[in-house]
């Protein structure tokens, strides 16, 4: 039987999501992870870094894994905490429309997550500036989904998201958890989050949605295979 094949849209300057995407999927011998990169540097609410996440480039992207025969592309980026999420809701019809491939997003699956496990009010920890982090509360309030507390580190540069460590992510969690929030949302696919979640889970009682792990939820949700086939990396791959 030929592996299904998941195909993941990257930020350029992103170095956690492959190294992680592969530690996840490494119990599944039957699915395979293949990547393909648009230029994304820093994150801002400038016209110049919103560009970024202009269709165009997005698509050629998703064109060229359309080549490698995936059975699903996935937006593997947080663009739409700050754009809204019918930015994601129109890539994945323009990508499918284009390529006839099925299509997700890390940020789309969030929020199925969450609303299948009745999570209105939640936590926020990412790396961003405060505006951006201001933003992506307003997008989230406007599905429906509270941010009842928060954290973020002021950071821009897209590179230098990779090089929070991990004490600093679990320290953004545990400031977190206090405030007793449905779960809390590890907001950024070049943010080391997923590794820790099972300990973090473990150690708090409380769902911890790392932007990979749902990425990869989604990936996997869209062509129908069961997601509980992934251990360790969170409350949200289990049927319980």
């Amino acid at each position: 039987m030929n592996p299904l094949r998941i195909g993941m849209l990257t930020p350029s300057s992103n170095t956690v999501l492959e190294p992680v995407t592969t530690q996840m999927l490494k119990d599944l011998p039957d699915v395979t992870a293949h990547f393909s990169r648009f230029r994304v540097t820093a994150i801002g609410l400038d016209a110049a870094l919103l560009n970024q996440f202009d269709d165009r480039p997005m698509m050629t992207a998703a064109e060229l894994l359309a080549d490698a025969k995936v059975d699903v592309i996935v937006w593997n980026g947080t663009s739409a905490g700050w754009l809204g999420l019918d930015s994601d809701r129109r890539l994945c019809e323009r990508i499918t429309e284009v390529t006839g491939i099925k299509a997700s997003t890390s940020v789309l699956a969030l929020f199925d997550v969450m609303h299948q496990r009745k999570e209105s009010r939640i936590g926020l920890a990412s790396p961003y500036t405060s505006d951006v982090q201001a933003a992506i509360i307003e997008s989230f309030a406007n599905e429906g989904i509270e941010v009842i507390c928060e954290r973020h580190q002021g950071i821009r540069d897209n590179f230098s998201f990779s090089q929070v460590g991990p004490e600093t992510i679990a320290g953004m969690v545990a400031e977190l958890v206090p405030s007793q929030p449905d779960s809390v949302a590890v907001f950024c696919t070049n943010l080391a989050g997923a590794p820790l979640v099972d300990k973090l889970e473990a150690a708090y009682g409380i769902a911890i949605h790392d932007s990979v792990a749902t990425a990869i939820y989604g990936a996997l949700a869209t062509i129908g295979y069961d997601c509980s086939h992934v251990k360790g990396f969170g409350k949200m791959f289990s049927k319980a």
